[in-house]
């Protein structure tokens, strides 16, 4: 892809201790003066990948990126406990606090579009702007429409492997029974549902859909975040769509593809109704992933423009 920036290595790194248990990896690349953007990765469960620095002009941008609590190379991987929204609010507060950086960009997708939005509700004044990709809001229709399994229909194939995971008679609640073995304390419970689960998911994601049915290399890590965040409203304190008052005057762009099924564009015109100030960018043949074609120029164009004084 063209239009991506070259790939570069960060120039400086380091581990944050930001609780008596959890300790954050997070890395610098680009231009040391320039303008500060912070990464959200996914999840949650995901990583802080090295081609997403290339999202970026490394001549105008400052890059941090940093793996959440219990992801990539932040310590303990996998931990569940001291894990929760607010936490990873005080986190990315401490992480700017630590690179001596006043207000930042914040650029993030899927889990990660959530996170920034709470973030930047908490601490409006810290965010120059935002850029939102795949928007996820942590409701309960959301997570019904992918792990309960309403989106089925328009993934058949990958969701008779998700559900015929489960026995016959722990089919009636299929987000619940998936909760429940995911976050079993017994690998040999918890890790096979953790396969079955990303497998789903995975199915979801690219654009057009692919039928995955199989996640032989997942290690749960991933899984049992989710499990532990969507079993638990997201630890969301208050609905994200009730916050726009506090995000209103944060010049924001939102990359939506048209055909997400993972997060469906539904959520996304429901914070664009809210928040007409947004400027909502529909890519007309994207999915979910952030390295789908259309979707990654968009982010980059968004990226390029607001990198201008």
């Amino acid at each position: 892809m063209t239009w991506l920036y070259p790939e570069l290595e960060p120039h400086r790194a380091g581990m944050l201790v930001v609780s008596p248990l959890h300790t954050l990896a997070w890395e610098e690349s680009g231009n040391p003066e320039g303008k500060p953007v912070v990464v959200l990765h996914g999840g949650p469960g995901g990583s802080c990948e090295p081609f997403l620095r290339r999202y970026f002009d490394p001549r105008r941008y400052r890059i941090v990126l940093f793996d959440q609590r219990g992801c990539g190379k932040s310590t303990p991987a996998g931990e569940l406990r001291d894990n929760t929204t607010p936490a990873l609010i005080a986190d990315v507060e401490q992480l700017r606090d630590h690179l001596g950086i006043a207000r930042w960009q914040v650029f993030g997708g899927s889990w990660g579009s959530t996170l920034a939005l709470a973030y930047a509700a908490a601490h409006p004044s810290r965010v120059s702007e935002l850029v939102l990709r795949g928007l996820f809001l942590g409701t309960a229709s959301e997570l019904e429409w992918v792990n309960g399994g309403a989106v089925a229909p328009l993934a058949p194939l990958a969701f008779a492997a998700y559900r015929d995971f489960l026995p016959a008679d722990e089919r009636h609640d299929l987000f619940a029974s998936y909760v429940r073995r995911v976050l079993s304390p017994d690998p040999a419970v918890h890790l096979p549902a953790a396969r079955a689960w990303t497998a789903w998911e995975d199915s979801l994601c690219g654009f057009p859909a692919v039928d995955v049915t199989t996640n032989a290399t997942s290690n749960g890590h991933h899984a049992r975040l989710e499990a532990h965040y969507f079993s638990n409203g997201c630890f969301l304190e208050r609905p994200l769509l009730a916050c726009v008052e506090e995000l209103r005057a944060i010049p924001a762009v939102l990359v939506h593809g048209r055909y997400d099924l993972a997060c469906p564009i539904a959520t996304a015109w429901a914070l664009w109704q809210a928040w007409p100030e947004l400027d909502l960018v529909v890519v007309p043949d994207g999915g979910h992933t952030v390295t789908t074609p259309s979707i990654s120029r968009a982010l980059v164009a968004a990226t390029d423009r607001l990198s201008r004084p």
